[in-house]
């Protein structure tokens, strides 16, 4: 019954991704249209809803095409690894106090790592593209991991601090009190934005850059290669969300409701922000981008671990 349950769980989270990562895109291009005063999808299906089906019926039959002049195995194998990276982080993540794929001892630090080995993906895509443009937007996203990953780690230090612990489930069961969000809020902003670059998403998509790099790394990518790499971006921003909630804002609890539903919930608040983000702000240039985190964010995430060390020492 165990085995059968634990498959259950792995089941329905893998499901349960794919399908809100499918409808973060409708519901990315109806916010998108709500808040910038034009038509979002709504023709196919009620409320555009058919919309992501069939989107996903023409990347299917589109032609694969992969240029001559490519290191075939590499660009074929790299739109995957971006998508195996981000499903395997969903593992740490306790949707409810008994809903959770692999309750690591050190899951903050499983997080990290597969979030970190998601830039693999893109780096190589650059590389073995041979294209120029491609190849500066995998540098790009290699250099911005560089500078975000530094501080995206020791933002997270000050919650496991204050919960003792590195499992997710035992930081979630710290916040019956409070929510780390109020004592952490610090932690909180480095780790959002962090996030945003994580994604890679507005104002932080420099590896793509349309408007710079034709369409940056996966510029030569095409048919269900590319759509790989869309799958890995909003499974990304439902991850992030996912972790921000967790780690920041009491993961399942809160009143009257079932915890899933409280969990699902403040995930698509922060969806919703994540878009609203996109909406409102430009585009930084690549050099503001790098300075803003080794000049700003990591002095801030050094301050606010210690500050928070202090405090708990001092209270010990």
């Amino acid at each position: 019954m165990n085995g059968m349950r634990s498959f259950g769980i792995i089941f329905g989270v893998l499901i349960g991704a794919l399908v809100i990562a499918a409808l973060n895109i409708w519901l990315e291009r109806r916010l998108l249209a709500l808040w910038q005063d034009r038509y979002g999808p709504n023709r196919v299906g009620p409320f555009g809803l058919f919309q992501v089906l069939a989107d996903m019926i023409k990347i299917l039959t589109k032609e694969d095409w992969i240029p001559p002049f490519a290191d075939r195995p590499v660009f074929v194998i790299t739109p995957g690894i971006i998508v195996v990276t981000v499903l395997s982080a969903y593992a740490v993540i306790p949707f409810t106090s008994s809903i959770e794929v692999a309750g690591l001892d050190i899951g903050v630090l499983f997080f990290l790592a597969m979030s970190s080995l998601g830039v693999y993906s893109i780096a190589l895509a650059g590389w073995s593209s041979d294209n120029k443009y491609a190849l500066i937007g995998g540098l790009r996203a290699v250099a911005q991991m560089l500078g975000y990953e530094v501080y995206m780690g020791l933002s997270v230090m000050g919650v496991c601090m204050m919960a003792g612990s590195f499992h997710l489930r035992e930081i979630v069961e710290a916040q019956k009190n409070i929510w780390f969000c109020i004592p952490q809020c610090l932690g909180l902003v480095i780790f959002f934005i962090a996030g945003i670059a994580e994604a890679r998403r507005l104002p932080f998509d420099l590896p793509e850059a349309e408007s710079e790099l034709v369409a940056g790394f996966h510029t030569e990518y095409s048919a269900m290669k590319f759509g790989m790499f869309f799958l890995g971006e909003y499974l990304g921003i439902t991850l992030v969300s996912a972790m921000i909630v967790t780690l920041f804002f009491g993961g399942w609890l809160g009143p009257y409701l079932p915890p899933l539903a409280w969990f699902v919930m403040k995930t698509l608040f922060f969806i919703g922000f994540f878009i609203l983000i996109r909406a409102s702000l430009p585009r930084p240039r690549y050099d503001q981008l790098m300075a803003w985190g080794w000049k700003w964010m990591l002095p801030l995430a050094l301050v606010n671990v210690l500050v928070t060390g202090g405090i708990l020492l001092a209270g010990s």
